[in-house]
């Protein structure tokens, strides 16, 4: 993986979706950061593409109000351009490849941050006027598909106009500071990965929690629900990178097939066992943060909905190194905090030698991805002091902000020069990507089979009472420390 301060040479960085919210509210704000810090160099072209009628000018005005007063603002807005073009049209493409055929030597990078249902046609209007050719790249937001069936369509449509080696889909938790730092952990010390085993893991926990609703993707969501915005992908990745082998080295490849054989040695939830082993819900009206929100429902305009906001489930990986270790997952909306964490709760000793009424607690590895990125190491210790031995259970704590004094880069950062760089492996292969939805379908039929709809929740909780009782009938409890 590359420095995040190495250099790269002028590119031409195309957003198709130009003018939406995650292009204003993510992409920009990642440039203009990587521009203020120097990587970003002059010639290089932001091309923003949408259906509105805007030219360069009022581009740049529309970027200037989402981003705010910013250092080195003027400067990057000069980057800047725009084109207006329909997918399903011809208008104006060849004008835009002339465009871009202008600068002959740019790495061209084509970020499609638009619906999938876009992606086949951008890609073959992208192949019909040769923007294909030499150093290009294609970057695929998710969801790539709601099923195994639609995933296939869209990677063979893309797979046509675009070698494999071109194709990024990205996953953005993959560029976050504490992700990559798991890999170091883990294959940088000898600590840890002689304890990475089921020999010495008791279980581990996956949660990425948010305060907020649904928001202005409502209409996105009731299509979408969180298994397939947060399970398939961003869970099933992160469970990835925590149970893989040690690759032989990280390139690319070495790292994403060890990936692909823990979603491949993933058991069975199906039909057969889909009711023990997940819990959906949905939020009803609650309190989140000392505010009276709505429900789910409300938030769609009072239209019924049997889409799950919150999915908690238990999966185990068949394999030697992880045999019997479970693999607790859960994630929501409108939960009772933001936070996304991956807990590596080890076993207990095997005989304490204390206070036989004073139990002793479990070792644990937390690694914050969000709010704020760090390592949190939970050991027993003795109280300082006379009075005997008195235990204490308390973290190592490593704030990435503190330790190093600097602010992380957010993960689009990191990615988007990657893509630039043409460094794949923080990147999901399309073998990846159909294996996931090749585990997440029978769960999807199972539910719909089942006839159930999601169990209710108020916002502001932890999510249903089952998601307590899928991990506690276990005897084991979510991670829900807050300190």
């Amino acid at each position: 993986m590359n420095s995040p301060a190495s250099h790269v040479d002028p590119f031409d960085l195309v957003i198709f979706g130009g003018t939406g919210d995650l292009a204003m509210r993510k992409l920009l704000p990642a440039l203009l950061h990587r521009y203020v810090d120097g990587q970003i160099p002059e010639g290089t072209r932001v091309i923003g593409v949408a259906r509105e009628q805007l030219d360069d000018d009022g581009y740049r005005a529309h970027a200037r109000e989402a981003l705010g007063e910013r250092p080195q603002l003027d400067a990057f807005l000069k980057l800047l351009h725009y084109r207006p073009l329909d997918a399903r049209k011809d208008d104006g493409w060849q004008a835009f490849a002339e465009m871009l055929d202008a600068e002959p030597g740019h790495v061209r990078v084509f970020y499609l941050s638009t619906s999938p249902e876009l992606f086949e046609d951008i890609c073959n209007r992208l192949g019909s006027h040769g923007l294909n050719r030499g150093q290009s790249r294609v970057v695929l937001e998710k969801p790539i598909g709601h099923d195994l069936a639609s995933a296939s369509h869209i990677n063979d449509a893309v797979g046509r106009v675009f070698d494999e080696s071109q194709i990024f889909r990205i996953d953005h938790y993959l560029g976050k500071e504490t992700v990559q730092n798991l890999l170091v952990l883990r294959f940088g010390n000898a600590l840890f990965e002689p304890l990475w085993n089921a020999g010495h893991i008791d279980h581990v926990q996956i949660t990425v929690a948010e305060t907020l609703g649904v928001g202005r993707r409502g209409a996105y969501y009731d299509r979408s629900g969180a298994l397939r915005d947060m399970v398939q992908n961003h869970m099933l990745q992160l469970l990835c990178m925590v149970a893989m082998e040690p690759p032989a080295s990280l390139s690319p490849d070495a790292v994403r097939d060890e990936k692909l054989k823990v979603l491949h040695a993933l058991k069975p939830i199906d039909g057969r066992n889909a009711m023990q082993l997940t819990v959906r819900g949905q939020y009803r009206a609650g309190v989140v943060d000392g505010q009276k929100v709505p429900g789910y429902q409300e938030d769609l305009g009072g239209k019924p909905s049997d889409t799950e906001t919150f999915v908690a489930l238990k999966a185990e990986i068949g394999n030697w190194r992880w045999a019997g270790v479970p693999f607790y997952l859960r994630t929501g909306k409108r939960l009772a905090q933001r936070v996304s964490e991956i807990v590596v709760a080890f076993k207990s000793v095997p005989h304490s030698i204390f206070d036989a009424t004073v139990p002793l607690a479990q070792n644990r590895l937390v690694l914050r991805l969000q709010p704020d990125e760090g390592v949190k190491l939970w050991l027993t210790i003795k109280h300082p002091g006379p009075g005997g031995l008195r235990l204490r259970h308390v973290p190592l704590d490593m704030s990435f902000a503190e330790a190093f004094g600097v602010q992380q880069p957010d993960a689009y950062e990191r990615l988007l020069l990657d893509v630039v760089r043409g460094n794949p492996t923080l990147f999901m292969r399309r073998d990846e990507v159909e294996a996931a939805w090749r585990w997440a379908d029978p769960i999807l039929a199972a539910w719909a089979a089942s006839g159930e709809a999601p169990r209710p929740y108020a916002a502001g909780s932890w999510g249903p009472t089952a998601a307590v009782a899928l991990i506690e009938r276990d005897g084991r409890t979510w991670n829900e420390d807050s300190e």
